[in-house]
């Protein structure tokens, strides 16, 4: 099949969806078989000028309720489109959907998704409407097939499981810096966690845990990295009523090869985010030999086995207790950064993107029905 592969604007500062679409590409490019992908691509371009893969830029939009995608799909004689991010516009060829998360209706009262920017009501009409009509969905777990079943009536056979892969990483961001010249000083041992300021990343139950610990003798550093969606002030206001402001570092967005050496440098990840379990930095962290502590969002354990500490999110006290575990047992530290190994090295993205195509091989059989070359019309 002839499939176009869509990719939004998706800027670096976007964190994991840029790293995961990267990726994606990436393996794309050098991957062979039956099929010939076009990246459909809105922003800059997302490959290299001397990749294989053709890329088609689409037309701005000239009203909001306008979509040029499909003007593109039939110029490319695209037999399927895939979106690989939970983006969509309305297409005239079969599509293969993805589901990252559908937490606006496992917690809706979280603000980003019901009141603020895509809310609640755009949410679900999106999910409702496009779910149900997807050739084929894909999320990460079976935690999200069953939700995508039991929410919008998709049956099991047209979800696929295809957990997110962990990234690679180019010798060059592999490369030792100083942390110290690159982002200033840090404070010691310190947890990292990178994630967008937005309220259901939970920073202020690692504050929390925090104070805590200090409280009771041990005296652990955060460094946050993330840009601000709105809940940055929050979490800056958080740090100075419980007296943690030498104790916490904010970075903002930082590239590549310094958010590898935060990594590297860390306890541990601390990821307490109310949302996943799909979620790159616990991959990130297990492909860099870091620690995870993670949140017990449901598919958490499923995912992640045992190659991460769960702790309850709403539980600032049992965050603190895991951390002092985990700060306390160089054994235990030693364990869990094998498993994440173990757990990073089955989730290449060249597996992921095998997952996928795997399934496109069986679509194609259904796909030949009809043409390619002319868009049907029934008589």
């Amino acid at each position: 099949m002839r499939i176009g592969v869509y990719v939004p604007a998706v800027e670096p500062a976007a964190g994991g969806a840029h790293t995961f679409v990267t990726s994606v590409l990436d393996v794309l490019a050098r991957a062979g078989g039956a099929h010939t992908f076009v990246v459909l691509y809105r922003g800059a371009p997302p490959l290299p000028g001397d990749s294989t893969l053709r890329t088609v830029r689409l037309a701005e939009p000239a009203s909001p309720l306008e979509t040029t995608l499909d003007d593109a799909v039939r110029a490319e004689q695209l037999e399927l489109v895939w979106f690989p991010t939970p983006d969509y516009e309305p297409v005239t060829v079969p599509f293969v959907a993805t589901v990252w998360d559908l937490e606006h209706r496992n917690q809706p009262y979280f603000p980003e998704v019901s009141v603020s920017g895509w809310d609640w009501e755009e949410r679900e009409l999106f999910y409702r409407s496009t779910l149900p009509r997807a050739a084929l969905v894909l999320t990460g777990t079976e935690e999200g097939r069953r939700q995508i079943r039991d929410y919008y009536g998709v049956r099991e056979e047209r979800i696929a499981i295809a957990p997110f892969p962990a990234p690679s990483f180019t010798p060059v961001e592999l490369a030792p810096i100083d942390l110290v010249q690159t982002v200033g000083p840090l404070p010691e041992p310190y947890l990292f966690y990178p994630a967008q300021f937005w309220p259901h990343k939970n920073h202020v139950a690692l504050l929390l845990a925090l104070r805590r610990l200090t409280d009771e003798g041990l005296r652990l550093g955060a460094v946050f990295t993330g840009a601000d969606k709105g809940n940055l002030a929050h979490v800056e206001a958080t740090v100075a009523e419980l007296g943690l402001a030498e104790q916490v570092r904010f970075l903002g967005f930082v590239e590549r090869r310094t958010l590898v050496a935060l990594y590297r440098g860390a306890l541990a990840l601390a990821f307490p985010s109310f949302f996943g379990p799909d979620n790159l930095p616990p991959l990130e962290a297990f492909a860099l030999g870091c620690p995870v502590v993670a949140a017990a969002v449901p598919g958490a354990a499923e995912l992640y086995g045992d190659a991460a500490l769960l702790f309850d999110p709403r539980d600032a006290n049992e965050l603190a207790a895991t951390l002092r575990r985990l700060h306390d047992d160089a054994a235990l530290r030693t364990r869990l950064v094998a498993a994440g190994h173990t757990r990073s090295g089955s989730w290449t993205p060249s597996g992921y993107v095998r997952c996928v195509v795997e399934r496109l091989d069986d679509f194609a059989r259904i796909r030949r029905c009809w043409s390619s070359r002319e868009r049907y019309v029934h008589l």
